[in-house]
């Protein structure tokens, strides 16, 4: 579980870097939006994978990791995923208006010329 988890990450970190790496705005708001849900997955993956167990105490089993899950990771990651969609938001929001300014999807605001245009 934890090869395949570290994997997934991998891939998201590394396609969202690819992604900010472009030239466009787009990608620029998607490769953040993949970075972002990989760190998730990474805070999410320190609290220890474990299925079946409650994040709170219950009556009868020890107060230990060995019976519970780790609270904390999952109230950072669903505090992140509200930040993460409210910047997402915001992003949408610059990059539109900048498209609507400079009638330009780049990132810059200026197009390439074509390679055939000198």
């Amino acid at each position: 579980m934890e090869l395949a988890m570290a994997s997934f990450i991998g891939v998201l970190v590394s396609a969202g870097v690819y992604l900010l790496l472009r030239a466009r705005s787009f990608d620029v708001i998607l490769g953040l939006t993949l970075l972002s849900y990989a760190v998730n997955l990474l805070i999410f993956s320190m609290g220890r994978l474990v299925a079946g167990k409650a994040p709170i105490l219950r009556d009868g089993l020890a107060p230990t990791l060995a019976n519970h899950a780790d609270p904390l990771p999952q109230a950072l990651v669903l505090t992140a995923i509200v930040i993460a969609f409210a910047m997402t938001a915001v992003l949408v929001v610059v990059a539109v208006r900048s498209r609507s300014d400079s009638r330009s999807d780049h990132v810059d605001g200026i197009e390439p010329r074509d390679k055939g245009q000198a």
